[in-house]
């Protein structure tokens, strides 16, 4: 059964966050809240994690997993940028928008797209995403929580509860979420290519 935190929207309980950090660095899998819509997270080093999102999603080994970043200096440590490609992203986070870049050797090999060595990142806008990312100290391993068959993504915590109790460790809520995931820029070839049109702005990277 996954345990159940309702977190205070604007000024989250540290108590609580800290009860989330150690499930994640014991291997857990939660669900959480973002400025787009919800996500489910798991530690960077978190193998069984990993298998686990790709089970409830139904992804094959293509799918760019996302790292969610506190800030842009913690960003740059997984991926490479140009100074236009810095510019470019730095001006857009924090935001709802999912970057593809290359990624650097911090990244683990498994969390790769298989062919272009690319990893997707991004830096959320969103009081309890930040609070918990500031507390678990690292990336946080996301993914869209869209389930297979699903329009359009759950946007309330207890409805994640009783929908995935048996496959979580941990739901975030902290009020309802939005249902339109983030816009997705890929920066791998140096320009902007826009791969879904989503929550972000996509006027700058036309």
């Amino acid at each position: 059964m996954a345990t159940y935190f309702d977190v205070h929207p604007d000024n989250p309980q540290r108590r609580s966050l800290a009860q989330v950090v150690a499930l994640l660095r014991d291997g857990g899998l939660i669900a959480y809240p973002t400025d787009s819509c919800y996500a489910l997270g798991c530690a960077l080093g978190n193998r069984e994690g990993i298998d686990r999102i790709r089970a409830i999603r139904r992804l094959d080994d293509r799918h760019h997993f996302t790292l969610m970043c506190q800030d842009f200096a913690q960003l740059g440590q997984f991926v490479h940028l140009d100074n236009a490609v810095f510019r470019a992203v730095k001006a857009s986070t924090p935001g709802s928008y999912t970057f593809i870049l290359p990624a650097s050797k911090e990244v683990p090999k498994r969390l790769l797209h298989p062919k272009k060595k690319t990893v997707g990142v991004r830096i959320p806008e969103h009081t309890v995403a930040q609070a918990l990312l500031a507390e678990l100290g690292e990336p946080l391993l996301s993914s869209t929580l869209l389930l297979p068959g699903q329009a359009e993504p759950m946007v309330s915590g207890w409805e994640i509860k009783e929908e995935l109790d048996h496959v979580l460790d941990a739901v975030l809520d902290s009020g309802e979420c939005g249902t339109v995931p983030t816009t997705v820029v890929d920066f791998s070839a140096g320009e902007p290519e826009i791969i879904r049109r989503g929550a972000g702005d996509t006027t700058r990277f036309e």
